[in-house]
């Protein structure tokens, strides 16, 4: 199966970061003379003028994010094209604007004497090594290998298997070129040679029929991982690789890696041609890992001090001061691209390992995430708490993905306990070792000797407004998940005050899993209130100036109250002017009051969507399964016995109980039968 066919399951899948190998390869120089399509650019600065017709969505960069979603969910039934279109709509991201003189490949680089080193939250500065910073090669991308392993044999046979000319779905060339430091047999670099040069002869032949190469399709997304292939076949295979095709690889590549962060100029056979520049901007969003990767490993790959001092005073820097701000870890486009974190893990390594430089370390957020994945995995230690839209699968089950990202941030962690944590959850969850073959690299990667069990039963990741807590650490213990906190990335969703609650199973949850899309993002399918006025439901908004928030008073045998203040999650105050919420967990029992103000023409629906079909027992009591819900407060509240089957999910979704007569606030109940 070619790289480009995607399996139904795995459609949604995020884009792979690749491993990258390095053997010693010295600063690739400009070639003398270049040839063919890339001519007078490439004998300059190794990079082309290569252009490209503009993406079909060219046309909705500048319409409303929330309009083209529903124009092209009714239009058609692919999810992917539905999220590309809300994304593409979204944020307008401003010009590069970092400070300094424009360099060679028209890219600012910092202004002399300003010290542009990222800042560490103690208020120090990552030593750069020097005032010129050092040039440096690739790492090898994983530490001294058991070749009696299993993950090692399973490695191996993987590549062989492409080799042999059976190249699995995913197989990437910095495979065969990793297998080639691994065990260098000429073999592997031959298929990864091969690999590289039919992506860059691809590229030339679509430049040259006056389109664009894959590589920048999607806005760049792929950028990172095919940019990797060049560079670690170029390092790793340097002695096989002839003078043509460094000079058409580099030329390319460096194309490429310009085209992103230049993207109002952005070129492809000479004619300019812009693309949207989504996310260059935002270290929050999962786009700006794979632009990074394909600017670091180009960096490394090629000793460019251009692109390295721009990594790292700009780009990398811009990584430290956003997630500084993320203590506790996880991210807040949600538990399911947030899983892109396994890149961004793996971005510190290679940088700590080539240059000396630990951003993983200089806040807490990567070693926060070891706990927060830990806490935000069910008891049965086999899903995951369902924040945000879910990009690999609307399922929140636990895969490859959430191996590999803990795996990843283990890697770059420095506190043992959290290390020995890791250990616990990776010799614990479902999946025991990857699953999927284009990831059976990450198993390279230790698990660790020493596991501890944690101890804690509460944890709030403050950063994101996460909050998680359990009965204990048996699989039968009951869990709650809790949102409150800032709303400001796209994939995130209208889910503030939300809750969910497991034991064994789902009890109550949001409804988007059970859809094909795993990209419902509004109020209707998750657990809070739904304000409606005249009809028309209160949305909730992205904000970068205000948020909601919440303080835990934790208790003991994870009990917990909490109190959330939600009222900044709205729009605007047409219809609810606030809206407080307090939980009370204990004993298995969660316990919701909301106190609320709304406007003339507004109704508050207590809702909570529940997995099977749920039996009314009295007019303020209804179960569904083993969920039992009781009205508690106010006397006149009730719950419809009009059952809704999830329709206000694109594909029908189980079902919702909805209580409703409140006009000032509800209390309600949930327990175990």
């Amino acid at each position: 199966m070619s790289r480009t066919s995607v399996p139904p399951r795995t459609a949604r899948r995020l884009p792979i970061a690749l491993f990258l190998g390095a053997a010693a390869l010295t600063t690739l120089t400009a070639a003398s003379a270049a040839g063919g399509l890339l001519g007078l650019r490439a004998q300059a600065f190794a990079s082309a003028t290569w252009d490209r017709a503009e993406d079909d969505f060219a046309d909705l960069r500048d319409v409303g994010r929330d309009n083209i979603v529903r124009f092209w969910t009714r239009t058609t039934s692919s999810a992917k094209v539905a999220r590309r279109a809300r994304e593409r709509s979204g944020f307008a991201p401003s010009v590069m604007s970092e400070a300094g003189s424009t360099g060679a490949f028209g890219i600012r680089t910092p202004v002399a004497g300003v010290d542009a080193t990222p800042v560490l939250s103690s208020g120090g500065h990552v030593s750069a090594n020097n005032s010129r910073p050092r040039v440096v090669n690739l790492p090898l991308p994983v530490p001294p290998i058991d070749k009696s392993s299993a993950a090692y044999t399973r490695f191996k046979g993987w590549v062989d298997s492409a080799v042999a000319g059976s190249r699995g779905y995913g197989f990437s060339a910095a495979e065969a070129a990793l297998m080639y430091q691994l065990s260098p047999e000429a073999k592997y670099c031959t298929l990864a040679i091969q690999m590289v040069e039919e992506q860059v002869t691809a590229a030339e032949s679509a430049i040259a029929g006056g389109g664009r190469p894959a590589v920048a399709g999607d806005s760049y997304l792929e950028v990172g991982p095919m940019i990797a292939d060049v560079a670690s076949t170029l390092t790793a295979c340097a002695g096989s690789i002839t003078s043509s095709q460094r000079t058409r690889w580099s030329a390319y590549a460096e194309q490429a890696v310009w085209n992103v962060w230049n993207y109002n100029s952005a070129q492809w056979g000479g004619r300019s041609h812009p693309w949207s520049g989504w996310s260059v901007t935002n270290p929050g969003n999962n786009y700006y890992y794979s632009f990074v990767e394909a600017t670091m490993y180009w960096a490394l790959a090629t000793g460019n001090s251009t692109w390295f001092n721009f990594l790292r005073d700009n780009k990398l820097a811009a990584l430290q001061t956003y997630f500084a701000r993320l203590p506790g870890g996880g991210s807040s486009e949600g538990t399911g691209y947030g899983t892109s974190h396994m890149r961004l893990f793996s971005l510190y390594r290679i940088w700590r390992d080539a240059t000396g430089m630990d951003l993983a370390n200089a806040n807490s957020h990567a070693s926060d995430s070891i706990p927060y994945w830990i806490h935000a995995t069910v008891p049965t230690m086999d899903r995951f708490a369902p924040i945000g839209d879910q990009a690999r699968s609307s399922v929140p089950d636990i895969y490859d993905y959430h191996r590999r990202l803990v795996l990843e941030a283990r890697s770059v962690a420095t506190n043992p306990v959290v290390q020995n944590q890791a250990t616990w959850w990776l010799n614990n969850i479902s999946i025991a070792r990857m699953g999927s073959g284009f990831n059976y690299r990450y198993d390279l990667l230790p698990v660790g000797a020493t596991a501890t069990v944690p101890t804690d039963l509460i944890y709030h990741a403050r950063g994101t407004g996460h909050l998680f807590a359990r009965t204990g650490w048996t699989r039968d213990a009951m869990w709650v998940a809790i949102v409150a906190g800032p709303y400001n990335e796209s994939h995130a969703h209208q889910d503030q005050g939300s809750f969910t609650l497991f034991s064994g199973d789902w009890l109550a949850v949001t409804a988007n899993i059970w859809s094909r899309s795993g990209i419902n993002q509004g109020t209707d399918v998750h657990n809070l209130v739904r304000f409606a006025r005249n009809g028309t439901v209160a949305r909730q908004c992205e904000s970068t100036t205000k948020a909601s928030t919440l303080s835990v008073t934790p208790g003991s045998g994870g009990a917990f109250t909490a109190d959330a203040n939600l009222t900044p999650s709205f729009c605007n105050a047409d219809a609810v002017t606030n809206w407080q919420r307090n939980f009370n967990f204990a004993n298995r029992r969660l316990t919701v009051r909301d106190t609320f103000s709304i406007t003339s023409g507004t109704t508050a629906t207590f809702q909570v969507n529940v997995p099977v079909q749920p039996t009314l027992v009295n007019s303020r009591e209804a179960t569904a399964g083993r969920l039992r819900v009781r009205v508690l407060e106010p006397a006149n509240a009730t719950i419809n016995s009009n059952f809704s089957s999830g329709k206000y999910v694109e594909d029908g979704a189980r079902f919702r109980i909805d209580v409703q007569g409140g006009t000032t606030g509800y209390v309600v109940e949930l327990s175990e039968i």
